[in-house]
């Protein structure tokens, strides 16, 4: 969360210049000194490659002006974004003095919504990363060892605490099925996820529910030539196939560019909502030439 509220937020190129915060961190750090300057992009690469808890507090100064106001965004955020049982109360996950809660549910949906900025899956997903500050160079394996283990591993972030255990999040990327895996206490990470993977990757396979360059709708329900702007894919079981269903609804009020939508349901489940646009070019088009035909 850290991670994806700097990038989001901040300017990845400006140097940040480190304070006395990092003198109170403990645990895995990147060793920053007080006075250090280092760019925001890097202080995120130290951050999730190696766990910085020094970092993690630098950025939360430099991006909310205080951690007190930068734990406030993380929890708009997850509040956001669905997280519905997550409290953040620091910005590096510390839980001795301050607890912060949340579940493996959870951070599968912080996971999915990082995964979809590509600044972090391009940090993520990087082995190793050298900065130089001037004062120091800085060399960073990934901590993450599924990335180099498991050959359709894209990234992740583990860690541990007292309490938590050994945790991973992490993602895989096989045949165009994207996946995010969460384990919480758990002693076999890096097994457990391989294995969870392997089992998904084998039952699920992403089906074209709706292709965008195949969309017709027949003239005797819109008069307009419509489309969808993007193709339409859900991971779904060989046996789930026939359970998939769509329901095209179109507005009587059309008025705008948006003229209708599609329900895609898997059993009585909705899992999309797809809007349906009419084309401007042929409409444009088409009321030009009966212009044109009036002149004459």
């Amino acid at each position: 969360m850290t991670a994806i509220l700097a990038i989001e937020n901040g300017n990845l190129n400006k140097k940040i210049t480190v304070g006395e915060e990092v003198l109170s961190m403990y645990g895995t750090n990147i060793y920053i000194e007080v006075g250090e300057k280092m760019r925001l992009r890097d202080l995120i690469y130290g951050l999730l490659l190696r766990s910085g808890n020094d970092a993690s507090v630098v950025i939360a100064r430099a991006i909310g002006g205080s951690e007190e106001k930068f734990v406030k965004m993380m929890n708009q955020k997850a509040h956001a974004i669905g997280m519905k049982n997550t409290i953040f109360k620091n910005p590096h996950g510390l839980d001795e003095e301050s607890e912060n809660y949340s579940t493996a549910y959870d951070m599968a949906l912080l996971s999915k919504y990082a995964y979809q900025n590509k600044v972090y899956r391009n940090i993520v997903s990087t082995d190793k990363y050298e900065v130089s500050t001037g004062k120091k160079t800085y060399l960073w394996y990934n901590r993450n060892k599924l990335l180099t283990e498991y050959d359709y591993c894209t990234g992740g972030k583990n860690g541990y605490t007292p309490r938590a255990g050994k945790t991973l999040v992490s993602t895989a990327s096989k045949n165009g099925l994207n996946l995010t895996t969460v384990t919480l206490s758990d002693g076999d990470i890096y097994n457990n996820h391989r294995n969870l993977f392997d089992d998904a990757f084998s039952r699920y396979y992403n089906y074209k529910i709706i292709d965008k360059n195949h969309f017709e709708v027949d003239k005797e329900f819109v008069e307009d030539d419509v489309y969808i702007k993007e193709s339409f894919y859900y991971p779904l079981m060989k046996s789930e196939l026939n359970n998939v269903k769509t329901i095209i609804r179109f507005f009587n009020d059309a008025s705008n560019d948006k003229v209708g939508v599609i329900n895609v349901y898997l059993f009585d489940d909705e899992i999309a909502k797809i809007p349906i646009y009419k084309n401007k070019k042929n409409k444009e088009s088409s009321s030009f030439l009966r212009w044109f035909k009036s002149l004459f």
